[in-house]
């Protein structure tokens, strides 16, 4: 499938759209380092099975969290619905390539993480993309655990609370 048009960011309520057709999802890049971003996502992730089955790629790991972990794309059981990156800029291009080879339907790169080339070859090729937006962070603004404004704490008051 090949578009005409040009990539735009889509909005929110695609976004969600997009969220909500993706029932399995690839990680490239997830690390099984704690304190490292990726991780972060992926445990919030796993800790959605109704909503995400979760693949893991790195072809450094063999294991993060208990899961078996991929060396690329191509060694995945199926094709994703969507392709999550946590790569340098300059590998998305390449990812969106292997996103597009192996049949998956969106491509999405995570927060702070942009690029022209890659969501030309990610649409072209009739993909969603996302670009420099956090999976988790959208996820959970709609399944209620984030505001608008950031995290939704239930607490409304004007009172200092130190």
């Amino acid at each position: 499938m090949t578009s005409n048009a040009a990539w735009t960011q889509p909005s929110a309520r695609e976004r969600k759209a997009i969220m909500d057709r993706s029932r399995t999802v690839a990680m490239v890049g997830v690390s099984s380092k704690r304190s490292r971003p990726s991780n972060f996502v992926a445990t919030y992730l796993l800790g959605r099975p109704d909503d995400f089955d979760v693949w893991f790629v790195n072809p450094r790991e063999s294991e993060i969290l208990g899961r078996r972990v991929y060396p690329s794309l191509a060694d995945l059981p199926g094709p994703p619905d969507m392709v999550d990156v946590f790569r340098r800029p300059e590998d998305l291009p390449g990812v969106a390539r292997e996103a597009v080879e192996i049949g998956a339907k969106a491509f999405w790169a995570q927060l702070g993480l942009s690029s022209d080339e890659a969501s030309a070859i990610a649409h072209e090729a009739g993909l969603d993309v996302v670009m420099d937006r956090c999976l988790k962070i959208e996820h959970a603004r709609f399944a209620g655990g984030l505001h608008l404004a950031g995290f939704d704490t239930g607490v409304v008051s004007s009172r200092r609370h130190d």
